[in-house]
This record gives C-alpha cells, structure tokens and sequence, in this order.
C-alpha cells in the first residue's frame, strides 16, 4: 500500500492519495471524504459497522476497497493526515474520530474511560489498535510528538491531545497560578514511558480576534477588569 500526503498550503488541505495492490484492503471510515476511485467498481463495499455501541450505539459507515486500485481523500481545511504503523503504536488509545483508515490486518479494541475522565472529555471510549499495518490518523494541524518522563509530568491540552500510551499515568488537572487555572481548558497531566501524539492546529478565535482587531490596552482592561469581557467590546 502506497499513501502519499499532499502538503497543505495556508489553511487549504489538498488531500491524500492512497494506491492498493493486488489484494491489498484500506478500511476507510469517513467514505465521504473519498473523491476520485480508480478500480472495478465492485472493489469499493460499503457496509454498517457497530463497534460495541460506540457513539450511544449509533452505526458507522465504512467503506472497504480492495486493490488493485488507486483513490483520492480530500481533507478538510486545516487538516492533515499522518499515516502510523499500528506495531510501533500497539499501546496507543485513540479517539475514533481521528482515524481516517486503517490497513488489512489491523483489529481494533475497545477500552472503557475512568469515570472522571468521561464526565471532562465527553468520551466514554477510546480505541486501541493492534495487529500488523497501518493507520490513517486525521488531525486539526500538523502532529507532534512528545516525549514521557517517569517521574517529570507533561500539561497537554485535552483538546489537543490526538493518541497516549494505555499504561500512562493519567488524571485531569490545571496548573499554573491561579490565574493561569482560570484561563486555560482542563489538562491532562501525563506521566510514564514512550510518547504522546498531539494535534498543533488548535483554534484560538479570542486570540485572533485580539490580534486583528484590538490595541494592547483594550487587551489588558478586558482582561483584568470585572466583566471585562462583556464591557469591552
């Protein structure tokens, strides 16, 4: 299986090209996103899949292709698509949200969140998958990775947190002072071995609004003056 990743210029994903060979399979699971299929016809099945009432038991569509074939993935903007060999990942949680694709070979498992992770994240579930192969991870910006430290933590934005190790050390906190606790989104405080998958494209519309529009005192009294929010326009 070949898959080539166009480059993304400003905000405008070109998308993803992925070639199969003779009796190569790609689960895709977001079909729509697929707008070109070079192939027989009957290579491409799409079926209903329920994964153990993931998502309040609603079903997925997936669409299965077989090769030999070729076919074009569009992004959303902003977007972009890293592919993952599963062995170098096997300990991985993932959001279903992200993925994209995954190869022939590849079985996926469903791990049930703690209580208080569930009631921040709105998730009930991650998956984990294992087995021999690839996946396609979809992600708001590009991916990075960061390393774990036993003993030293590391503060990730939930929102922004794309794949971690199942034996990591995990809770939900802030940090910083107490202004800093007041203004960011809950955390995940990480601590173990291997690594962390993180999503860079996160959107800050107070931010970019700040700098498009507004001066460095409006800035600072919205900030700091009660209400200032809604006062300061």
């Amino acid at each position: 299986m070949e898959v080539l990743a166009d480059p993304v210029v400003g905000e405008q994903s070109r998308g993803v090209f992925i070639r199969l060979e003779e009796g190569e399979v790609i689960h895709v699971l977001h079909p729509k996103m697929i707008i070109a299929f070079r192939g027989a016809p009957s290579l491409r099945e799409d079926r209903f899949m329920n994964l153990k009432g993931m998502f309040r038991k609603k079903k997925l569509l997936q669409a299965n292709i077989t090769g030999p074939a070729e076919l074009v993935l569009a992004l959303p903007p902003g977007f972009y698509m890293k592919p993952i060999n599963v062995e170098d990942k096997a300990d991985f949680l993932f959001d279903i949200r992200n993925i994209l694709f995954y190869s022939k070979g590849i079985q996926m498992k469903s791990v049930i969140l703690k209580i208080r992770n569930m009631l921040v994240t709105r998730d009930v579930l991650k998956m984990k998958f294992f087995g021999t192969g690839s996946i396609g991870v979809l992600t708001k910006g590009p991916v990075h990775e960061l390393k774990l430290m036993p003993e030293v933590p590391v503060f990730v934005d939930t929102g922004c947190l794309v794949a971690y190790p199942e034996s990591a050390k995990v809770d939900l906190c802030v940090y910083g002072n107490h202004l800093a606790s007041q203004h960011m989104n809950y955390q995940w405080e990480l601590r173990g071995s291997g690594s962390v998958l993180l999503q860079t494209g996160k959107s800050d519309r107070e931010m970019e609004r700040d700098t498009a529009e507004d001066g460095i005192v409006k800035r600072i009294l919205r900030e700091i003056l009660p209400f200032g929010g809604v006062i300061i326009k």
